[in-house]
C-alpha cells in the first residue's frame, strides 16, 4: 500500500478533508492516467477505516484497523480491479495475490471488471462491520467496468447500503455511463505543475527525467514507469513511422509492433497530431521537442481540416483500442489512415 499521498496531491488532499463531515455514498475521483489516483483512494481508505485519525484526516498508522490495512485483510474494505491488475504491480507495491497468479497461469487474465466481481460485494455489504465503522469499496479505473458489471454497480450505486462508501477512479469520464456519473459525487486530480512533477522524478533517480515526463504528456508516474522500462525503441520505430509515413512503412511497423499495448500507440499518436496542430497553430510542441524538425516539416504541409480529422479519428479509435479483433490490423488500419491524412 502507498505509504503516504504524493507531493502534487496535498491541496486536493485539503478540500477532501472538508468532505469528511458529510460524506457522500460515493466520490469518483477522476483525472489522467498516471498521477497516483488509485494510491490516492486507497490512502483515503485507509484514512476513512482508521479509528485514531491524525491531523489533517492522515491515517495514524498504529491502530487495529491500520495494522489490518497494511496486511490486506481487513474485513471492511474491499478492493475491486481488473484481473490482469492483480499479477502487476499497482503503484502501491503489492504483486498480486495468490489467486490471482492461479488464475494467470491458466488463462489470460481479464482486462475487464465483472459482473461477478460486483456481486461479490453483496455479502460484504449485507452484513455488520468488525468495528463499527464505514465498510469501504475502491474500485479502479472505472473505465474497465464491462456492460453487465457497469449495471449492477448502477443497481447498487442507487440503492446504497448505509455505512458504506465507493470511492471510483476513472482516466476517462466519457467512457462512462452517465447514470454512473449522476450518482457519484464528481471530484478531479489535476495533473502537477510540470516543474513539481519533474523536481519528484529526479529526486527519484530518473534519468533524462524532462523528455520521459513531457511524453507521458506530464503525468510523473507514467514517466517513471517509462524510464524504468529503460527503451525508447518501441516508441522511436512508431514516431519515425509517423515522421515518415508511407504505405509499406506502415504495415511493416504494424507487425513489428503488434505486441506493444494498443492503448499506448493511440496514445502516442495522439500526442504526436497535438503536437502537429499545437506547431501549426503557435510554433510550439509539448511532447516530442526531440522531434521538431520532423513534426515543423508535417504541420507546414498538412491542411487543417485534414489534420483535425486525424485528431477526431484517433480520440475515437482509443475507445476501441482495449478490445480489437486483431492488433496487427488495429495498428495497419491506424496508420494506413494517418499516412492517407497526410
Amino acid at each position: 500500500m502507498s505509504a503516504a499521498i504524493f507531493p502534487w496531491q496535498q491541496a486536493a488532499w485539503d478540500q477532501l478533508q472538508v468532505m469528511r463531515a458529510r460524506m457522500p455514498h460515493a466520490i469518483l475521483f477522476h483525472g489522467a492516467a498516471g498521477i497516483g489516483k488509485a494510491q490516492f483512494i486507497e490512502y483515503f481508505a485507509k484514512s476513512l477505516l482508521c479509528e485514531s485519525a491524525g491531523p489533517g484526516g492522515h491515517a495514524c498508522g498504529a491502530c487495529v484497523s491500520c495494522g489490518w490495512f497494511e496486511q490486506q485483510n481487513h474485513p471492511d474494505y474491499r478492493r475491486v480491479r481488473p484481473e490482469a491488475m492483480e499479477d502487476e504491480p499497482s503503484g502501491d507495491g503489492e504483486e498480486g495475490s495468490e489467486e490471482g497468479k492461479k488464475t494467470a497461469k491458466s488463462k489470460t487474465p481479464s482486462k475487464d471488471i465483472k459482473i461477478e466481481q460486483i456481486r461479490a460485494l453483496s455479502d460484504f455489504m449485507n452484513i455488520s462491520t468488525h468495528r463499527q465503522g464505514l465498510r469501504v469499496v475502491v474500485l479502479y479505473p472505472a473505465e474497465n467496468l464491462n456492460m453487465p458489471a457497469s449495471n449492477a454497480l448502477l443497481k447498487t450505486l442507487e440503492e446504497p447500503p448505509p455505512g458504506t462508501v465507493f470511492l471510483v477512479s476513472s482516466n476517462s469520464l466519457d467512457r462512462l455511463l452517465p447514470t454512473i456519473l449522476s450518482r457519484c459525487r464528481k471530484f478531479a486530480l489535476p495533473l502537477p505543475a510540470f516543474d513539481e512533477a519533474l523536481a519528484w522524478l529526479k529526486e527519484q533517480g530518473v534519468p533524462d527525467a524532462e523528455s520521459w515526463l513531457r511524453e507521458q504528456g506530464g503525468a510523473p508516474l507514467a514517466a517513471q514507469a517509462q524510464a524504468e522500462n529503460g527503451s525508447r525503441e518501441e516508441m522511436d520505430v512508431f514516431l519515425q513511422l509517423l515522421a515518415n509515413p508511407g504505405v509499406e512503412a506502415a504495415l511493416r511497423c504494424a507487425d513489428k509492433l503488434q505486441k506493444v499495448p494498443l492503448a499506448s500507440l493511440v496514445s502516442w499518436q495522439q500526442r504526436w497530431l497535438y503536437d502537429m496542430f499545437s506547431y501549426k497553430l503557435s510554433g510550439t510542441i509539448r511532447y516530442y521537442p526531440r522531434y521538431r524538425k520532423e513534426l515543423a516539416a508535417l504541420a507546414d504541409k498538412v491542411h487543417v481540416s485534414k489534420l483535425m480529422a486525424a485528431i477526431k479519428g484517433a480520440n475515437e479509435r482509443r475507445a476501441t483500442a482495449d478490445h480489437p479483433l486483431s492488433p496487427k490490423l488495429f495498428i495497419e488500419d491506424m496508420l494506413l489512415e494517418y499516412t492517407k491524412s497526410l
